[in-house]
Order: structure tokens, then sequence, then C-alpha cells
């Protein structure tokens, strides 16, 4: 996919922009704001930062699809798109997580639904229905459906996805990222087999959540 640096490319902007603040500020002398866009421009690589995950073998595995802390874990009536009951997982990841979304199993992506909405703070339970969000529609090799959500917070204004429809993706491979905290959402199978809890955290492409039945 393209999408193995070390630095997601999409913050390359961000921290080229930072070092050349800070070069300039350096260059006149002024320190103090250097020392402030320095420190900026590393904060900024350090958010941006895409490392290496080492993913579980097995196809039954359900894989976080992203770093963070699990703040949602429920039966619901998904309506939107799957139209029938799931196991509904909420993500929140703070400005201090990876942001890099990761495949939670080997799927093929049947369709993509993009939503503009508002910012509210992504830990809100409304930010689930009223913020920004990007859904992808994954059909296991089985033929089994699931839903993954990203959905902008309260800082972001930007979620990013590398993937279009008809793409297969393998267990953890990474497919986007959202921008300076955000959430994501899984919608599972009922007979799901669960192995966290609220409060866990994860790490995106190798906790495993759950074993698909």
């Amino acid at each position: 996919m393209g999408h193995n640096f070390l630095i997601a490319k999409e913050g390359l902007p961000f921290v080229a922009a930072g070092a050349l603040a800070a070069g300039v500020f350096f260059f006149f002398g002024w320190v103090s704001l250097g020392i402030v866009f320095l420190l900026l421009t590393l904060f900024t690589l350090w958010f941006f930062r895409n490392p290496i995950r080492h993913v579980p073998n097995g196809d039954s595995w359900v894989i976080s699809p992203a770093d963070g802390r699990i703040i949602e874990i429920e039966k619901t009536d998904e309506r939107r798109i799957l139209k029938d009951q799931r196991i509904k997982i909420g993500i929140f990841l703070n400005i201090f997580n990876v942001h890099i979304n990761r495949s939670p199993c080997s799927a093929r992506v049947v369709d993509l639904f993009y939503n503009s909405g508002k910012f509210f703070a992504a830990n809100a339970p409304k930010a689930s229905l009223e913020n920004e969000q990007n859904a992808l529609l994954l059909e296991r090799p089985s033929g089994e459906r699931i839903l993954c959500v990203q959905i902008a917070g309260l800082i972001a204004r930007r979620i990013v996805c590398w993937v279009k429809k008809g793409d297969c993706l393998r267990p953890g491979e990474r497919f986007g990222l959202i921008r300076f905290g955000s959430r994501v959402e899984l919608f599972l199978p009922v007979e799901t087999q669960l192995r966290i809890k609220v409060g866990d955290k994860v790490k995106g492409g190798e906790t495993i959540l759950g074993v698909f039945k």
C-alpha cells in the first residue's frame, strides 16, 4: 500500500513548516520562539509516527484497528449500513496515541461511506452519530461482514483513508489515519467472543479484541 514509512506522509508538511519556522527564528536570534517551534516540530514527528506492529497469526482473531482506550462495548442495532444487531466497540485515541488505523481482520473493502459532520470531543457519546466520519464495510473470506468507522474528534479536522472499494486487506494492514485526537468504532457479529473490557488500553495491529465464531 506504500504506507510503511516510519512517519505518515500526511504529517510531513506540518513537520517541514515547523522546522522552517524554527530555523528562521534561530537565524534571526529569536531563540525562545525557535525552541518553541523546534519542540512543536518534534511533537509533530512523534504524533505522525507509524510503527511496525507484530500482527497475531490466525484468521479468527479480531485485531484492534487503533491504539487507544476502550470506552464503549455494547449490543446495539446498527441501522445505517449493516441494518442488524451488532456488538459495538468504541476506541478513543488521545493526542498521544499512534493515529494510524489498521484492518481488524483479513477482509475485502465492500464499500466506503463518508459523512461530513461536527467536531464534538471524540469520547462523547454523541460523537458516534454527529461527528465527521468514514465507514469501511468489510467482508471476511467467510462472507461475514463487519463495519469499521473512523470518527474525527474535537481537534481532528481530517480523516485520511488510503483504501478504495474492492481492495483486499491483510490483518493489521494500515488503511488510514485521523489527525489529532479521534475515535474508531467496530461493529462485530453478536456471536463474537470478546477478550477486552471497558477501560482496557489497546494497540492497533497487535491487541486481540475477540474471536470470530
